[in-house]
């Protein structure tokens, strides 16, 4: 081989190293981090904040919000987006960059030294958040503004301006089904006990895991409860190597008893007695999935109208859920782990196009485990 035709591989590693390093999202994250940065800073301009400087009251935009936004919304796990560093990272640089622009008049020393001196106090506080660096230079390149409102600045618009972007952030993460601030590593999970979901419960304790991202300097991309859950997906992803690689079709339950969305309620609650089930489908006229009722909803209708004595006669509509996740008949078991894992789901609907195909319950999942390894001990005993 030429030297010529070795260069070439080793210049198409190159070429891809400077594409893209984040994976592809989809259409949906991006409206949806889009349209919270958009009411995030409308709310900050609308009813606090000017887009025009305003020195006599201090209640204005800068340009570094627009990057916070970036942050809150687009990636509101990362830990330089979390509230902490978000509101103390931006505020204190903007401390920084106003005693740096009282006491340095050498603009181009004024500039390196505010945005230098930012980066030391922000790491001593545990509250690193990129946008601050911008805080911090727009707070030397401003010095007419830094005479005038003095270290009140980082008070307004700085903090103001930063604790309106994270409280429309909290707000916004809950209702369209993120969470922000990020899971704590002992926070109490969907059972209200202090043990770690299934898919997280490695062995590893949080100094072990905090040590690891420290190890590989990664503490400030990663959070501890997310390198967590990633090392716990990966780990089933990984016995999938081992076993044959089920998907839905090959676990689901198909014989599927369902209600509409005008079965009464009563004859819900007849239905889970009878066949013993925790989960019932809600479907359309022509089989098309609408949603899925839990016993747990009945039980829960059960307890407030004990407290609140009788009332109209309830349908299925009533009860039901439609925003609980599903699955396709080609999902892989790995996928319906995490989904039966997460929140302590009891069911996945398995759905065909709209219609419903079947349903997979933690029965089903742990009878599939056990003929994998029953046909795999079989398999190492031959």
């Amino acid at each position: 081989m030429t030297p010529a035709h070795r260069s070439f591989p080793a210049f198409l590693r190159a070429l891809r190293a400077l594409g893209p390093a984040i994976p592809s999202g989809t259409g949906k994250e991006a409206l949806r981090a889009g349209l919270g940065a958009f009411i995030g800073l409308g709310v900050g301009a609308v009813l606090v904040l000017s887009p025009s400087v305003d020195l006599a009251q201090g209640l204005f935009m800068i340009a570094p919000f627009g990057a916070s936004a970036v942050l809150i919304f687009a990636v509101p796990n990362s830990p330089l987006a979390q509230p902490w560093s978000a509101v103390v990272g931006n505020t204190l640089s903007a401390v920084v960059g106003v005693a740096v622009s009282l006491h340095v008049a050498n603009p181009e020393l004024r500039l390196a030294l505010a945005v230098g001196l930012a980066i030391f106090a922000m790491v001593l506080a545990r509250a690193v958040h990129p946008p601050a660096g911008a805080v911090a230079l727009t707070t030397a390149l401003s010095p007419h503004a830094v005479h005038a409102l003095g270290f009140r600045f980082a008070l307004t618009p700085v903090a103001l301006g930063s604790v309106i972007l994270v409280v429309v952030g909290m707000i916004y993460a809950r209702s369209t089904g993120r969470r922000y601030p990020f899971r704590q590593f002992a926070e109490e999970n969907a059972r209200g006990t202090a043990d770690p979901p299934p898919a997280e419960r490695l062995g590893l304790t949080e100094a072990e895991l905090a040590d690891i991202l420290s190890r590989y300097r990664q503490s400030m991309n990663v959070g501890i409860e997310d390198l967590a859950r990633l090392i716990g997906a990966a780990e089933m992803q990984a016995a999938t190597h081992h076993t044959r690689p089920f998907v839905a079709a090959d676990i689901m339950s198909r014989d599927v008893v369902s209600v509409t969305l005008e079965t009464p309620v009563a004859e819900v609650a007849a239905l889970f007695r009878d066949h013993r089930f925790t989960s019932l489908p809600v479907v359309g006229a022509h089989g098309d999935y609408l949603g899925i009722i839990f016993q747990i909803h009945l039980l829960a209708l059960i307890g407030r109208d004990a407290l609140a004595g009788p009332a109209l006669p309830l349908q299925a509509r009533d009860l039901m859920s439609s925003t609980e996740p599903t699955a396709p008949v080609d999902a892989p078991m790995t996928t319906l782990v995490a989904l039966l894992a997460e929140e302590g789901r009891d069911a996945i609907p398995i759905l065909d196009g709209p219609a419903i195909a079947g349903i997979v319950t933690q029965t089903d999942m742990l009878a599939a485990l056990a003929r994998s390894l029953a046909t795999e001990d079989v398999e190492a005993a031959g």
